[in-house]
């Protein structure tokens, strides 16, 4: 089982990986050490594909609960694919049962994710459904993007970025970002959302298996990052890793038995580099700054020395294993690992007072000071010291504790000729003292910053005043004096200098009153306007453009300019701001031709063939294969005429979404109690529930899956699928004479389903079904059989649907092509009797058109592809012979509209010039592409249908919404009687263009097209294949139907 780390809830998580095996006999001994370490609970790393989870969470769960120790999961999205957010309630319901699991202050349990932002709309499903606290980890993404991801659906965040970059020290500008943005989210959503930092020691990884062989600098992080936590002050902290001994983080004990150290084969490892590498002493000092980080104070009882350093000389004769310092595969500047790492010894001690240290290496003394101590005298020092060219027996003396274990060589003979860059921690325990330490008083007493902003917050950060989106606090201790008025320059109001932005208003307006020299490079007397600049100044620089040799030039001038530019194959020649990379494409990749050396050409190809760059000779082009076997599927949304006009065509693989169909009068269905069983902890439990009453005035039916190839039609019949509200149910179970209770809302299978009883799946949703019974509000009895089968054929169209499945740009001149409102088929393409083709210039399709006419750029028009798909009865416009579309309203072209749309080559995917794909960036498309169009006619109504502005015209307010990936089928919303009433008697209503207001998600949009396949009405939705849906076109729409569409989510 893949285990994943620690959680002190309180404190915070550290995450742990390991197997089952591991689980299976150790559980009690790790619990025990993490509660040694005053850490308070595990956070799971739980994969989708860990056959061994149900056996391995019971024990950690029955052994945590034994010990009173918490456990959290963190459903890990990236390593095992995708959780269905069935599973995640299921298994989120089940073991948060236990008393072991984590509830927050509101009672609500703490549940985490690493990665998954593909799949956030799942959460607020299983929030619903689990009451859970959800702190995701899409770190991926960063912190503005992941709140955006689900606007106010999680409950914070969990950033998995304590590393440094490259050859800098650790610092809080992340952890900055995202307090700011879930600040801010905080006041959108009008919740209190919370922030999960992560702490770690180390990390370096060497597992070509994985695509992963890089580092980051560890060094002094596991002292600075405890001082950073303690001046943040965040809402959890979670420790990567407890035993992650593949990215060498872990802090829990090394273990032999078993498969733990399983990544280094199936990681394809040059060699193991955890083993004989024990990082336990780091968790020495873990009480002591644990107990400042939760309550302010802590007590020393005996004092502790902890050391750590690397075995061999970065620079020595050793094989570096093609490790890089920082990763392009995050778009970060590589550097070498040597350019990273620094040959020192780390050293920290837990003291009551000063006392000299001293380190000798090799029997030569290396001068060792102290580089932090801390304030009042008791707690922990740390210190570094080079150790140079020196070798030999390492040893580290403060008082009378001593370290004297591995010693530093440049042999490498035992890691099979590879430099080892894990660390090895070595630890002691002193005397027994007594001295506390209360903290709950102090301020930050000394700080730094980036470049630009060093010697202001050297200032600021000395008086307490350190704020963390500029400034680094490195002290905490009792405040310090403030300057009084007789200090020069005290009293002066200072502002941002000119040119400069707005993170420097409170430290000019603080520096400057109390006396720093004011007007400077940064802070000026006098106000300026403020520089709002394209980037953080505390973001570090990507590569903007690089260059390779022979076949990798042109790889290398394509992938180095939008940050990708791998050390071992390129040469990277300028950097700064990162240019955004163009959209990945979901279905190809790329891998080295067989011709070319795979681990210099392999991840170029795989990011370049990927983003429409495949060089012929060096990459090959290849698909991806997800396993997932409905990506091809086509759903087809059937209206509500299929029930006069039985028949409807998809191209199989399909499933045909049948609509509901009306019942004569409000209708009651009555349930049979139904019998099944939970488990809640250890405990199972069976209960007979008995299903709420559905009353409704029209019958759902199931799906209908189309798997085999249908040539000649065929015949299938409607099946009935009515679904009952879930049932809250109130269970408890006993443990340790404790009881815990859990409240869980049921989901039971549709009806007819139900009356089957809870087999493990339902092996068919159709026939046999006679029990239960539908009873009329006239009390007439309607039983219900297997639906009557229908005669008609099922049709097979070679025509297909608007909107097609290719939408290419023309990117040259063309002549007209579209009169009397139909575009015919291009007759100039291949002869494929599959798909029809058809070229439509950007004047001529009146009521969508977006082109693009910049200075790198111009389209003059767009070429539709349809495919074979499904033909809906009330679906229009429709291909073959031609294209059509509805009248051009008379005053079109004198009442044009133009509204401006942002360009984001991720989104777009703009240009075909030739057969070669053009890759824009938003740094070099700076103009502005418009989608046109034209007021509808004003409305014409009845007084049946509402009364209405006679003058109202529709109004373009905004860009169209953008695309998401392609979405899941929406369930459809129920039938609202006041929609039936608007249509009664309505002859009248006018033609109306509804577009999507920009933040619309595909669930508003299906909203909308499920309300009005109740009208009947006919409806054309209007999409591109990048932008995503553009408009929907409803003919003769009632007034009063406008409104209701106009207030719904999503709707301009």
């Amino acid at each position: 089982m893949w285990l994943c780390g620690l959680l002190a809830i309180l404190l915070g998580c550290a995450q742990a990986q390991a197997k089952a095996v591991f689980a299976h006999f150790m559980w009690k001994v790790d619990i025990k050490l993490a509660q040694a370490a005053h850490i308070d609970g595990f956070a799971l790393n739980i994969r989708a594909d860990d056959k061994t989870l149900g056996t391995s969470l019971s024990k950690a769960f029955e052994a945590a609960d034994d010990l009173g120790f918490k456990m959290v999961f963190s459903y890990d999205y990236a390593g095992g694919g995708a959780w269905s957010s069935n599973i995640v309630v299921s298994m989120t319901l089940l073991y948060s049962g236990y008393d072991a699991y984590y509830k927050d202050g509101k009672g609500r349990p703490v549940v985490s994710t690493f990665e998954g932002p593909g799949r956030a709309g799942d959460w607020e499903y299983i929030i619903k459904k689990t009451n859970a606290a959800f702190i995701p980890d899409w770190s991926s993404l960063g912190a503005k993007a992941a709140l955006d991801a689900a606007p106010c659906v999680p409950h914070g965040l969990f950033s998995w970025a304590p590393w440094p970059w490259g050859n800098t020290n650790g610092n809080t500008y992340v952890d900055a970002s995202y307090i700011e943005f879930l600040e801010a989210a905080e006041k959108n959503c009008g919740t209190d959302l919370q922030y999960m930092m992560p702490a770690s020691p180390w990390f370096y990884t060497n597992l070509p298996g994985y695509n992963k062989n890089w580092l980051w600098r560890g060094d002094d992080l596991w002292f600075d990052r405890w001082e950073q936590i303690r001046f943040i002050n965040p809402d959890y902290v979670e420790i990567i890793s407890w035993n992650d001994f593949g990215e060498s983080h872990h802090i829990g004990p090394l273990y032999v038995e078993g498969d733990s150290y399983e990544a280094f084969t199936v990681g394809k490892a040059p060699f193991n580099y955890a083993l004989d590498m024990p990082h336990d002493g780091w968790r020495e000092l873990l009480p002591f700054a644990i107990d400042l980080y939760k309550t302010g104070v802590a007590t020393i009882t005996q004092e502790k020395l902890v050391a750590w350093y690397r075995l061999t000389p970065k620079d020595g004769s050793c094989d570096d294993g093609w490790t890089t310092g920082n990763t392009a595969s995050q778009l970060q500047f590589e550097f070498t690992p040597r350019d990273v790492v620094q040959d020192k010894i780390f050293y920290s001690a837990l003291l009551s007072g000063n006392q000299a240290v001293t380190v000798t290496v090799g029997g030569v003394d290396l001068g060792a000071t102290w580089t932090k101590t801390p304030s009042g005298g008791a707690g922990i020092y740390h210190g570094n010291v080079d150790f140079g060219s020196h070798t030999g027996a390492v040893v580290v003396t403060v008082g009378s504790m001593t370290i004297n274990k591995r010693p530093i060589t440049t042999n490498c003979d035992d890691t099979s000729g590879y430099t080892n860059w894990n660390a090895f921690v070595a630890s002691t325990a002193g005397a027994a003292v007594s001295a506390t330490v209360n903290s709950t008083q102090w301020v930050c007493i000394e700080g730094t910053a980036a470049s630009g902003f060093d010697e202001l917050c050297a200032f600021t950060c000395k008086y307490g005043y350190c704020p963390v989106g500029a400034c680094l606090c490195t002290k905490m201790g009792p405040g310090n004096k403030l300057p009084d008025a007789g200090t020069p320059g005290f009293g002066t109001v200072g502002f941002p200098a000119e040119g400069r932005s707005a993170s420097y208003w409170g430290l000019c307006s603080f520096a400057c009153n109390y006396g720093f020299p004011c007007p400077n490079a940064y802070c000026d007397t006098t106000e300026h306007q403020l520089v709002i600049p394209n980037v953080s100044p505390f973001t570090p620089d990507a590569c903007t453009s690089g260059v390779g040799e022979g076949g990798l030039g042109g790889l290398c001038g394509f992938s180095c300019n939008f940050g990708f530019c791998p050390i071992h194959s390129c040469t990277c020649t300028s950097t700064g701001a990162l240019h955004v990379p163009p959209g990945q494409s979901e279905t190809i990749t790329g891998e080295a031709d067989p011709s070319v050396d795979e681990r210099i050409f392999g991840p170029l190809c795989e990011f370049a063939c990927s983003r429409g760059y495949c060089p012929e000779g060096v990459c090959v082009q290849v698909e991806i294969d997800d396993g997932n076997p409905y990506k091809n599927v086509n759903v087809a949304c059937i209206g509500s005429e299929v029930y006069s006009n039985p028949s409807a065509a998809c191209e199989s693989p399909c499933v045909l979404v049948l609509p509901p169909s009306g019942l004569p009068t409000t209708t009651t269905i009555q349930f049979l109690p139904y019998t099944t069983s939970f488990q809640v902890g250890p405990t199972t439990t069976t209960m007979t529930l008995y299903p709420f009453d559905i009353v409704t005035d029209k019958i759902s039916f199931s799906n209908i899956n189309i798997t085999g190839s249908v040539t000649d039609g065929a015949v299938f019949p409607r099946c009935t699928s009515m679904k009952p509200d879930a049932i809250p149910i109130t269970l408890s179970y006993v443990s340790n004479s404790k009881t815990t209770v859990t409240i869980r809302q049921v989901d039971l299978p549709p009806w007819p389903q139900i009356t089957q009883g809870p087999p493990e799946k339902w092996t068919s949703t159709c026939g046999g079904w006679t029990t239960g019974t539908i009873t009329n509000s006239d009390n007439t009895l309607i039983y219900l059989t297997s639906t009557s089968t229908s005669t008609s054929p099922v049709p097979v169209y070679t025509n297909g649907v608007f909107p097609p499945s290719l939408v290419e740009p023309i990117t040259e001149p063309m002549d007209k092509q579209c009169s009397n409102n139909q575009c015919p088929p291009d007759n100039d393409d291949d002869d494929d009797d599959s798909v029809v083709t058809v070229k439509v210039k950007c004047d001529e399709l009146w009521i969508f058109i977006f082109c693009i006419n910049t200075e790198k750029i111009k389209v003059y028009g767009w070429k539709f592809t349809f495919p074979k798909a499904i033909i809906g009865p009330h679906v229009t416009p429709r291909v073959g012979p031609s294209l059509t579309y509805p009248d051009k309203p008379t005053n079109c072209d004198d009442n044009k509209l133009e509204v401006p749309v942002e360009m984001y080559t991720r989104s777009f995917g703009l240009s075909v010039s030739s057969g070669t794909t053009v890759t824009t960036t938003t740094r070099t498309i700076t103009e502005t592409a418009y989608e046109t169009g034209c007021p509808l006619p004003s409305y014409t109504t009845t007084a049946a249908c509402g009364t209405a502005d006679g003058n109202a015209k529709r109004q373009i307010r905004t860009a169209p919404a953008t695309a998401t990936a392609t979405p899941a089928l929406a369930p459809r919303a129920a039938w609202s009687e006041d929609w039936r009433y608007d249509m009664v008697g309505c002859s009248g209503g006018s033609d109306t263009a509804f577009y999507l207001l920009d933040g619309a998600d595909e669930s508003d949009i299906d909203t909308v097209m499920d309300r009005l396949s109740y009208t009947g009405l006919i409806n054309h939705r209007y999409q591109h294949h990048s932008l995503g849906t553009i408009l929907i076109f409803v003919q003769k729409l009632p007034w009063s139907l406008y409104q209701k569409i106009m207030q719904m989510p999503g709707v301009g």
